[in-house]
């Protein structure tokens, strides 16, 4: 299973990154609940707006930002789906991040 970091970004919203550091969606803070918007990108770098490999988990809602629950939820997406695959950990990628660590599942 995947272990993925949460940054906070601002008072309602805290990024999520996966195990290279790549940003992979973002928690918002929304009625109440912290909302999972998937985040991916196009082979020329452009956001795509609820893609990414955790898409199928775009709007799931967290009652907290517990992330052992976030990886729980989150993460069982690289086992659930054979076409989302751990990524391969590169030391270029580990080193780089702009987000403060919240914390690691």
């Amino acid at each position: 299973m995947s272990s993925l970091s949460v940054g906070t970004v601002n008072d309602g919203t805290c990024q999520v990154q996966d195990v290279r550091g790549d940003h992979v969606g973002n928690l918002k803070w929304i009625r109440g609940a912290w909302k999972f918007k998937a985040i991916g990108h196009d082979e020329v770098g452009a956001v795509i707006p609820g893609g990414g490999p955790l898409t199928d988990r775009h709007n799931t809602v967290f009652a907290s930002l517990d992330v052992a629950q976030i990886n729980k939820v989150l993460g069982s997406a690289f086992d659930a789906h054979p076409t989302v695959h751990e990524p391969n950990l590169s030391p270029d990628k580990l080193i780089r991040s702009n987000a403060p660590l919240v914390a690691r599942g």
